[in-house]
């Protein structure tokens, strides 16, 4: 006779994050319905997110960047106009203010 083990919120999380992991490469078409889960089960139990690892956020993250088709700034860089501006003081001196 087999026994069932119910499992705790922390590993239905971490099952549903390796699933995440897999469709992601296979870019599968129930990766919103998965996303939209772990989204569920993480606002009911936000406790949850202190458990995961780098590498479990790192891979909802992806999921939300695959499917959003969002990309992130890879760095802030001053603007033209400010670097310009200050090249300017530096020829021009401060006395010419």
């Amino acid at each position: 006779m087999t026994e069932t083990v119910a499992l705790t919120e922390a590993d239905q999380l971490r099952e549903k994050v390796l699933s995440l992991s897999t469709m992601i490469l296979e870019k599968h078409p129930k990766m919103p319905t998965l996303l939209r889960e772990i989204h569920t089960t993480i606002r009911q139990y936000p406790e949850q997110v202190t458990l995961l690892s780098e590498e479990e956020i790192g891979i909802i993250v992806s999921g939300l960047t695959v499917q959003t088709n969002a990309t992130f700034a890879s760095a802030a860089t001053k603007p033209a106009a400010a670097k310009s501006l200050a090249a300017k003081i530096k020829t021009l001196g401060a006395d010419a203010f």
